[in-house]
């Protein structure tokens, strides 16, 4: 143990874990401060993708993501942390600060460790063979002791939702901005950054609830058979920041979880992007609550593993400032 408070070198291989965090685009719109034995978190409003996310829903949801993160790697490298969620309200940008403390890992935060270097975003299609109720039940439970509540889309709402996530499909294809943005953030090679055309499949439009499409798509679907994912729901009853950033902290934990139980798992938020068809979303399948971020889930294929998608290095999202007396 370093002492009362750990050293930069802890910092910065915590911040190392924690940039393995699900982002949308994998954009990392965030940015950290170790400061006075504190740790400060920052949205990096430089990445916002206004044309993907206009009202920045996103980019806070994945800062909350790569705080669970942070708290993951942590309590694996041996410390504990306090979050003050929103700790200034005069910096919207200031997102949470984390005090931290010593102590001893345990096997769950090993495991949950493990599964930060594990979990892949699988955009392939899942095989067929029902999820074990077990495995969804304890990955949602997981997750909402973070503040947002995880259900499963029901079969009798994938029409629905099938036909709006195609709308969105169409209104996005009409969009020159937002064609603009793709573009610029997917089909990357070799960036640390931006969806990597090699962990991209083409989109299948026979598929009941067919994924976002990404520019240069290379990734090889195993199986010609439609997809069979389970679809969840993480929603909130309030949609300010800080329920937002707690949906992010919810997904992160019901990724980790479900990697965990080895269950594949990929993010879908393209419809909630566009305001109008959440709301859709919010009354017809949410009972009113606020839908955040929808995730599929499902049994692997026998298909070779994913690649490790890119990330930036601490180094690039971490600034340190001298303590001051």
């Amino acid at each position: 143990m370093e002492g009362a408070n750990p050293g930069f070198d802890t910092i910065r291989a915590a911040i190392g874990l924690a940039q393995r965090a699900p982002s949308v685009h994998n954009s990392q719109p965030w940015r950290w401060q170790w400061m006075n034995d504190e740790l400060h978190l920052y949205a990096d409003t430089a990445r916002h993708l206004s044309a993907t996310d206009p009202q920045q829903r996103a980019m806070v949801l994945s800062c909350g993501a790569v705080l669970h993160h942070m708290q993951v790697a942590l309590y694996a490298l041996g410390w504990s942390s306090a979050v003050e969620r929103l700790p200034d309200p005069e910096v919207p940008e200031h997102l949470a600060r984390l005090r931290l403390a010593p102590r001893e890992p345990t096997a769950a935060d090993i495991d949950m460790a493990a599964a930060m270097l594990n979990r892949r975003s699988d955009r392939r299609r899942f095989r067929w063979g029902e999820v074990p109720d077990f495995y969804l039940r304890a990955a949602a439970q997981f997750g909402t002791r973070f503040g947002a509540t995880v259900s499963t889309v029901s079969r009798t709402d994938h029409p629905a939702l099938s036909a709006l996530i195609r709308r969105a499909a169409r209104q996005h294809e009409e969009d020159v901005l937002y064609q603009i943005e793709l573009a610029e953030w997917s089909g990357r090679r070799g960036a640390r950054d931006g969806v990597p055309a090699r962990n991209t499949a083409a989109v299948h439009a026979d598929d009941a609830l067919p994924g976002r499409a990404f520019m240069d798509p290379v990734l090889l679907d195993p199986t010609a058979a439609p997809d069979a994912a389970t679809w969840l729901m993480i929603s909130t009853t309030a949609d300010d920041r800080s329920a937002q950033l707690r949906a992010g902290e919810t997904l992160s934990a019901l990724l980790l979880a479900a990697t965990d139980l080895g269950l594949a798992t990929c993010i879908q938020t393209e419809p909630l992007g566009l305001p109008e068809l959440r709301e859709e979303i919010r009354f017809e399948m949410c009972d009113g609550s606020y839908p955040q971020v929808m995730v599929r889930a499902g049994l692997t294929t026998h298909a070779a593993p994913l690649p490790e998608t890119p990330r930036r290095r601490p180094e690039d999202v971490l600034a340190y400032a001298l303590p001051q007396s």
